[in-house]
C-alpha cells in the first residue's frame, strides 16, 4: 500500500469516527448542564419532605432576598463601626448593608454591664470580671430582622425566636456572658438553640448547640456565652410526637375618617414573641397602621394544615371589595416565622339620596374566624374588630403630666431589670416586689403579661417616689442580695448630693397606666 492510500484511509476514517464521537460528547455536555439547571429549579419547589423551602413566589409582606452587588471594604467597615458605636442606653432601629438591624452598644469595663434591646426581651449581661481591669471593651446587642439570615429549615422545623448577634464577632471574656431571648415554643424541651459562627455579613453556617432543652424555660433562651457570634432558636420535635407553637394575632387599621370610602385591615400571624409585635409596628409605620386592641393567641401546630382566615361579619353599610371572605397563609410561612398577613378591604355601600345611612356607615364591626385547615371545630380564634370615627385612636391623645418622680439612674435601671426579669422558681423575682409594693394577686397576673413586667414594677417604685435607700432595703428584706449588692455599689460611687441623671426615653413607661387599668 502506497503512502498516500494509507493516509487517505487514515482521513476517512477520522472522519466516519471522530464527528459521531465528538457529536456524542457535546450531546453529554448539553444533557450534563440541562440536569444541572432542573435539578437547582426543583431544589426551590417545596415539594421535598426534608429539603429547606424557598417559595418562588413569595408573598408581598416579605422580600426576597435581594442580588446585591458584593460590599466594599470601605462600606464593611462603616458598617460595623455604625454597629459597635455606643448608643448612651438608646435602642436603635436602622436600615444598614439592606438589612434591618434593632442594636445597641456600650462599652464595659471590669465592673461589668448589660445591654437590653427595648420591648424585644433581649438582652445580654456581661458579668464583673469579664473584661480584664484597666480595659475597656465595646460589645453591641443586635436584633436580626432580615428573613434571609434565618436558619434554612425542613418542614418538621420551626422558627420559635428571632436571630440574635452579639458583637464584636469572635470577641471572648474572663468569665461567660449570659444571653436572653424569649421563644413562643409551646414544648420547651424540643426547642433547641443554633449558633453560627461567622460574621454578620457573610454566608450564615448554623450548627446545633447542645441538645434540644439545654437552653430553654418556658418561654425563654438563656445561653452562656464562651465568644460572640448568632444565635437562634428551632423548635425540632422527636420523630412520632407533635409539635406546637404559640402564635399572637394582631390586628393593624388605619384610622376611620369622615368621607373615607374604602378602609383595609390587615392580620398578622406572629411568633408570640416581643420583638415579632414590633416587627409588625415597624413595618406598618409608613401604612399610617396602628395595633387595634390586643393580640389574640393561637395554637398552632406543626402539623401541615395551612391557616384560614374567614370573614363571618360586616356591619350593615359595609361591604368586602375582595372577590373572596376566606384566604390562606401556606403552612411553612408561618411555621418558619416569617410573619405573614393578610388583608381584606371595605368600602360604605352606596346609598339612594332619601336614605340616610350616615349612622350605620361612620362605624365598622367586623368578625372574622381563623384556624388551620382541617382543625375548625377543634383549634379556632375568633377575631373582631371595631373603629368609629369619633374616636381618635390614630392620635394618642396629649397626657397630663404626672408629678414629678424619682427615678432611677440608667445603668442601674437596667442592671435591676436584668436580675429581676427572670422567674425565679420560688418567686422570688418582679413579683416578691410587687408583692412589697402592695399589689395583689389579680394585679400581679395583669403584669405578667407586659413585655418586661421588671420595668413595669421598677417604674411603679419610681412613680411612689421610692428612694435608692428604701430599694435597697427592700431588695435585702426580700433576700435578694444580688440586687441589693448592685444599689450599695452604685450609692458608694456616687457622691452625696449629686442628682441621680434621669433615664428620659432610655426606657419608656410601654404604655402601662396602673391608676387606669389596674
Amino acid at each position: 500500500m502506497c503512502p498516500q492510500e494509507s493516509s487517505f484511509q487514515l482521513s476517512q476514517f477520522l472522519l466516519l469516527v471522530g464527528i459521531p464521537v465528538a457529536s456524542a460528547l457535546l450531546l453529554v455536555q448539553c444533557l450534563r448542564w440541562y440536569r444541572s439547571r432542573w435539578l437547582l429549579g426543583t431544589c426551590l419547589k417545596p415539594d421535598g419532605q426534608e429539603e429547606p423551602v424557598s417559595p418562588s413566589t413569595p408573598l408581598p409582606e416579605y422580600d426576597a432576598p435581594r442580588q446585591c452587588p458584593p460590599a466594599t471594604l470601605p462600606e464593611i467597615a462603616a458598617f460595623y463601626q455604625q454597629l459597635h458605636t455606643p448608643t448612651q442606653g438608646q435602642t436603635i432601629i436602622r436600615q444598614l448593608m439592606n438589612k434591618l438591624l434593632v442594636f445597641s452598644a456600650r462599652e464595659v469595663d471590669h465592673r461589668g454591664g448589660c445591654l437590653i434591646l427595648q420591648d424585644t426581651g433581649i438582652s445580654l449581661h456581661i458579668p464583673p470580671g469579664a473584661v480584664a481591669v484597666g480595659r475597656q471593651e465595646r460589645v453591641s446587642l443586635i436584633l436580626v430582622w432580615d428573613l434571609s439570615d434565618a436558619p434554612s429549615l425542613s418542614r418538621s422545623q420551626g422558627l420559635v425566636s428571632p436571630v440574635v448577634a452579639c458583637g464584636p464577632h469572635g470577641a471572648s471574656f474572663l468569665q461567660p456572658c449570659t444571653l436572653t431571648f424569649k421563644h413562643c415554643a409551646q414544648q420547651p424541651s424540643y426547642a433547641r438553640t443554633y449558633s453560627s459562627d461567622t460574621s454578620l455579613l457573610d454566608a450564615k453556617a448554623w450548627r446545633p448547640l447542645g441538645r434540644p432543652g439545654a437552653h430553654t424555660s418556658l418561654d425563654e433562651c438563656r445561653i452562656l456565652l464562651s465568644h460572640f457570634s448568632l444565635y437562634t432558636c428551632v423548635l425540632e420535635a422527636p420523630v412520632g410526637q407533635a409539635a406546637r407553637k404559640w402564635l399572637q394575632l394582631a390586628v393593624f387599621c388605619s384610622p376611620l375618617v369622615p368621607g373615607q370610602s374604602h378602609l383595609q385591615l390587615r392580620v398578622y400571624f406572629l411568633n408570640n414573641t416581643p420583638c415579632a409585635l414590633q416587627w409588625a409596628v415597624n413595618n406598618e409605620q409608613p401604612h399610617g397602621g396602628r395595633l387595634r386592641g390586643p393580640c389574640q393567641l393561637f395554637d398552632f401546630t406543626g402539623a401541615r394544615g395551612d391557616q384560614c382566615l374567614k370573614l363571618k361579619y360586616i356591619s350593615e353599610g359595609w361591604e368586602n371589595v375582595d372577590d373572596s371572605s376566606s384566604q390562606l397563609v401556606p403552612h411553612l410561612h408561618i411555621w418558619h416565622g416569617k410573619c405573614p398577613f393578610r388583608s381584606f378591604c371595605f368600602r360604605r355601600k352606596a346609598v339612594n339620596e332619601n336614605e340616610d345611612c350616615s349612622a350605620s356607615t361612620n362605624e365598622i364591626i367586623v368578625t372574622m374566624h381563623t384556624f388551620q385547615d382541617g382543625l375548625e371545630t377543634k383549634y379556632m380564634e375568633i377575631l373582631r374588630f371595631q373603629a368609629s370615627e369619633e374616636e381618635s385612636w390614630a392620635a394618642p391623645p396629649p397626657v397630663s403630666q404626672p408629678p414629678l418622680c424619682n427615678r432611677l439612674p440608667p445603668e442601674l435601671f437596667e442592671q435591676l431589670q436584668m436580675l429581676l426579669e427572670p422567674n425565679s422558681i420560688t418567686g422570688n423575682d418582679w413579683r416578691r416586689l410587687a408583692s412589697h409594693l402592695g399589689l395583689c394577686g389579680m394585679k400581679i397576673r395583669f403584669l405578667s403579661c407586659q413585655r418586661s413586667p421588671a420595668a413595669a414594677i421598677l417604674e411603679l417604685f419610681e412613680e411612689q417616689n421610692g428612694s435608692l435607700q428604701e430599694l435597697y432595703d427592700l431588695m435585702t428584706a426580700m433576700e435578694r442580695l444580688d440586687c441589693a449588692s448592685v444599689i450599695q455599689n452604685y450609692l458608694s460611687q456616687t457622691p452625696r448630693g449629686s442628682p441621680a441623671p434621669a433615664r428620659g426615653s432610655t426606657l419608656e413607661n410601654q404604655g402601662l397606666e396602673l391608676d387606669e387599668k389596674l
